[in-house]
């Protein structure tokens, strides 16, 4: 086993140990094909069953946004996936010997040819003049091209230990993938390895808060559809970017979102092993096609171990940032 790290912008936080998944087949035709066919277990008190470990490892290899090569395409040819897989083989064995010391191993390349869904591209949509405003106003240490760090105002929610926000939480990073669903009569929790976020979701009808209360992750509610848990969450505080460094094929420059983001999720379970999983996002603000949809898979892995991520807002990676570049504008290079 390698050393798995726990970065922050370049900097290293904490240290635990890497995992390899068991490879898996990856879904030849669209998973929808058969999520009609499957009954899950029931909890004690009636509810469909989606407890466990559900990592997201599989999807390293699954970029956000879709390579133009593919066009319309979500799935590969029997050729092209033969070449993505040889490609994540390769990537794995880097890793395996430690020069990618920042990254878990995927195990297995998927057909599919991006995280977006709709647009039918599969790219990420366009944004609106104000998207674009707040987008030249975003701080991160992510940013491309950002070199002055002088105040906390200089760094992104991530950087500085808050949270890793919403909707980039439910998508796959570099390492900490693992997920965690458990469930009691009336919630749901999901666990994120990534940043320790434990996003609790009543499924008993309570009613919302208040919209004028906002919160880093948003307030979820779920209800049953079925087989399905639909979560809807809304009341975010428009700080956080729909997506941060390291999630595989996000666009590079950083992605803003309002107060008035909305997720929909859909969590079915249609095999003994899988869940579906899709998710629109909403922003009408900041998005010019006003959302876009991620779909994917999940595969239950047990053996998954889910580490601490042990980032604080004490890290030094903030401190180190504004003192270096302070030093790199008075001491100009000549």
């Amino acid at each position: 086993m390698i050393r798995r790290i726990l970065a922050l912008g370049g900097i290293s936080m904490a240290l635990t140990l890497a995992q390899t998944p068991a490879p898996k087949a990856a879904p030849a035709k669209p998973p929808a094909a058969a999520a009609g066919k499957y009954t899950p277990p029931k909890t004690p008190w009636g509810d469909p069953d989606l407890q466990g470990i559900w990592p997201l490892n599989h999807l390293i290899g699954v970029p956000m946004e879709r390579n133009k090569q593919y066009g319309d395409r979500l799935y590969m040819t029997e050729d092209e996936y033969n070449k993505a897989q040889k490609a994540i083989e390769a990537r794995d064995t880097r890793f395996q010997s430690g020069a990618i010391p920042q990254a878990d191993a995927a195990g297995i390349a998927m057909k599919q040819t991006s995280l977006i869904v709709d647009p039918p591209d599969g790219r990420f949509p366009a944004l609106t003049p104000l998207g674009k405003k707040m987008q030249s106003e975003m701080r991160d240490s992510y940013r491309p091209g950002q070199t002055v760090f002088d105040a906390i105002e200089d760094f992104s929610p991530w950087d500085r230990c808050i949270t890793r926000g919403m909707p980039v939480s439910m998508l796959p990073r570099n390492y900490n993938n693992g997920i965690r669903i458990m469930q009691s009569p009336g919630y749901v929790i999901i666990l994120l390895e990534m940043a320790h976020e434990a996003r609790v979701i009543p499924t008993n009808g309570q009613p919302p808060l208040d919209s004028q209360i906002k919160q880093w992750m948003g307030e979820s509610r779920g209800h049953w559809e079925g087989n399905t848990l639909v979560v809807e969450t809304t009341n975010f505080n428009g700080m956080v970017g729909k997506v941060s460094g390291g999630v595989p094929g996000a666009p590079r420059e950083l992605q803003p979102s309002s107060d008035q983001l909305r997720t929909i999720e859909r969590f079915t379970r249609t095999a003994p092993d899988t869940i579906e999983f899709k998710m629109v996002v909403e922003d009408k603000p900041v998005l010019a096609t006003g959302s876009f949809t991620v779909a994917y898979p999940m595969h239950l892995d047990n053996k998954y171990d889910m580490y601490e991520y042990a980032c604080h807002e004490g890290n030094t990676a903030v401190r180190n940032y504004i003192e270096t570049s302070r030093f790199e504008r008075t001491h100009p290079k000549k």
